[in-house]
Formats: structure tokens, C-alpha cells, sequence
């Protein structure tokens, strides 16, 4: 019997009995720009495990691929594995050290570890390599604040907010810089512009969320303080 109608036979069973629905690519065979793209679409569905182990196959594949080891160190630092995410992001940094996406996110790694020094100094680079970098001042004045450093926490929020105004979490930030420097009426004011940009803020609850933003438990604390002197109080004459 010829090689094809036996495949066509082969297949036609498989089809009928549901096999074929079981059969799944051989990723061995797979270049590492579809193992990059498989990982993106993992991590868009929280499968962080599954999202690392294909981003890892992809940067073993393409190891000069600096995108590679970002998208992985990014998607270790989601899973929480901070030190991981810091040694890949680190290999990009190896290639280029002015890559901005890799210092933003190399800085952000080292915010949440708490390892405050150092996420300055990073984030003071890559804002200094790209004056419009939000990121970077946003990361900034949460550094800053936890080191009580509360002036450069207040200017780097504003900076922050000047150049991404629909985002709420600058005007958060702001507010408890200005809490901590006991300038209350400004604090609230300032968490008042979060409210008019994303009104959840006003749920005690969903604060919880700034979490996600890079804030610590106490600064989320902070923010908890300024949104409960905001209900009992109203800044405005």
C-alpha cells in the first residue's frame, strides 16, 4: 500500500477516535521566536511555570537574544522569583548595558527584594538614558520614600505624573510621600487626583492591589491612612 494512503488511513483513525486532539507539537523542534512567543501567551494566563520553562528554552536557543532573557527575568520576577529575575535580567545587561526595558525592570526587581540602594542607582540610570521614562521616577519616589528620603520622593512622583497623567499610582505614590513629611492637606490632595483617575481607590480593600504597583505592606499602611483622613476629611475650602 502506498506510504500516503496509509498515512491518510492512519490519520482518518486518529481523527475518528479522538487521538489526534492528544497529539502536541515536539517543542525540541520549535525556534526559540515561537518558545518566546509560547512563554508571552503562558504568562498572559498566570502559567507562570510553564511560561519560564518555555522563555528559558528560548534564550538557551538564542542566548544573544537580550528581549529573551527580559521577557524571562520579567516573568520570574510575576512568579516571585526575584533572585532568578535578577540574574537574567542581568545577562541582558551583560549585552547592552543602556538597555532601558532591562534597567527598569532589573530596578523594579530589586525595589520589591528591598534592596533600595541599588534600585536608585538603577532606575537613576535608565531615567537619566531616557528623561521620559515614567517608570523609572515612579520606581524612584517609592525607593525614595522607604529610604525617608521624602523631599526626592515628592519631586519624582511628580515627574512621574506629569508624564503618564491618566495613571493613578504616581498620584498615590505622592500622597504618601506628603503624609510622611506630615504635610496632610497636600497628601490628601494628592490621593484625591488618584480618586478622580480611578475611583476604586476610594475601597479600603482594593488597595491591597498597589502590591502589584511596587508598593510595600507599610506604604499600602501609609496609603490606608491618607484615604481614611480623606473620608473624614475634606481638603478643599
Amino acid at each position: 500500500m502506498p506510504g500516503a494512503t496509509v498515512r491518510n488511513i492512519l490519520i482518518a483513525v486518529l481523527v475518528s477516535t479522538g487521538c489526534l486532539l492528544e497529539f502536541k507539537p515536539v517543542l525540541a523542534a520549535t525556534p526559540a521566536s515561537e518558545y518566546r512567543a509560547l512563554g508571552l501567551s503562558y504568562r498572559a494566563s498566570k502559567r507562570y511555570s510553564e511560561a519560564i520553562a518555555a522563555l528559558k528554552k528560548s534564550v538557551e536557543l538564542d542566548p544573544q537574544n537580550r528581549a529573551g532573557w527580559v521577557m524571562l527575568g520579567w516573568t520570574q520576577h510575576l512568579a516571585g522569583q526575584e533572585d532568578a529575575a535578577g540574574a537574567s535580567l542581568l545577562q541582558a545587561l551583560y549585552q547592552d548595558p543602556v538597555s532601558v526595558p532591562a534597567l527598569n525592570a532589573l530596578g523594579i526587581v530589586y525595589l520589591v527584594s528591598g534592596e533600595l540602594t541599588a534600585a536608585v542607582v538603577v532606575h537613576t540610570w535608565a531615567a537619566s538614558l531616557d528623561p521620559e521614562n515614567e517608570i523609572a521616577y515612579y520606581n524612584l519616589s517609592l525607593a525614595f520614600h522607604r529610604l525617608q528620603v521624602y523631599g526626592l520622593a515628592i519631586a519624582t512622583a511628580k515627574k512621574a505624573a506629569a508624564l503618564e497623567p491618566a495613571n493613578p499610582h504616581p498620584m498615590v505614590a505622592l500622597a504618601i510621600a506628603h503624609w510622611d513629611m506630615r504635610s496632610r492637606t497636600a497628601a490628601q490632595l494628592a490621593y484625591r487626583q488618584a480618586l478622580n483617575l480611578d475611583s476604586r481607590y476610594r475601597d479600603r480593600a482594593f488597595l491591597v492591589a498597589l502590591k502589584e504597583a511596587g508598593f510595600s505592606p507599610a506604604q499600602i499602611q501609609t496609603a490606608e491612612q491618607v484615604l481614611s483622613a480623606s473620608n473624614s476629611h475634606n481638603p478643599y475650602p
